[in-house]
């Protein structure tokens, strides 16, 4: 078996409280595993849908691999890469000591991400203006019990509200 073959690969996306919005990354994940280049794929998610992590690597290790590379599946830097990701990584990892596991990078700036925004931008050119979007209510997509509603505000007003509620609140998308 060439060392390719014994490489499985596990997708990490963010998770989201709406329905099928990991869809793109699981059909990433689908063609990959297709491809036979690797012994297996696995799609999951840091937060609020399942399969996480912690099952999809307990999954991964039981097919004998060589080694497991985690890719982020997020365009952006930021606090889920630099620290939580790789945070629960290395928890999960003290379990499966005899397995290499590599933290992979985010997919970021490629070149080819250029060509992908110019489709995008003309694949926009035939949508309906913004102002006729039919958008659903807030209401649908409830937040787990915990879990905080995103506010977009100024930094000045973060500021004061920091300096008002203390620095110690954790914000979770």
């Amino acid at each position: 078996m060439s060392d390719k073959k014994r490489t499985a690969v596990i997708l990490i996306g963010h998770g989201s409280r709406v329905p099928g919005a990991g869809k793109d990354m699981e059909k990433v994940a689908m063609f990959l595993a297709s491809s036979g280049e690797y012994s297996i794929v696995e799609a999951c998610y840091m937060s609020r849908v399942s399969p996480f992590f912690p099952e999809a690597l307990k999954k991964v290790v039981t097919h004998n691999v060589g080694e497991i590379v985690v890719l982020p599946y997020f365009l952006h830097s930021g606090l889920h890469l630099v620290l939580d990701i790789p945070t629960m990584i290395k928890k999960e990892a003290e379990k499966y000591p005899d397995v290499k596991i590599v933290y992979g990078p985010h997919l970021g700036y490629d070149k080819s991400m250029v060509e992908l925004v110019k489709q995008r931008i003309e694949d926009a050119k035939n949508f309906k203006d913004v102002r006729e979007l039919k958008l659903c209510a807030r209401e649908e997509y409830p937040l787990a019990k915990g879990e905080m509603e995103f506010v977009p505000m100024e930094p000045v007003d973060a500021q004061k509200y920091m300096e008002k509620h203390g620095g110690d609140h954790h914000h979770h998308h």
